[in-house]
């Protein structure tokens, strides 16, 4: 899930706090030199350590 907060900054949510970046990258469309790199909650592993129990969540903005 990405929630576009203007033109210049997004918010993603992935599996992992770097798949989000990417997803955020890629969406910006812009290199990770360009961008900073907020995370805001790290993933959290469910039960018996299995992945998915709740998604780690980034803020990307672009560098003016």
């Amino acid at each position: 899930m990405a929630q576009q907060r203007n033109e210049f900054e997004i918010e993603v949510e992935g599996k992992t706090a770097e798949e989000a970046v990417k997803k955020a990258l890629k969406q910006l469309k812009l290199p990770r030199k360009s961008v900073k790199i907020q995370i805001l909650s790290e993933e959290q592993k469910g039960l018996f350590g299995m992945p998915g129990a709740k998604l780690a969540k980034v803020r990307v903005t672009k560098l003016r």
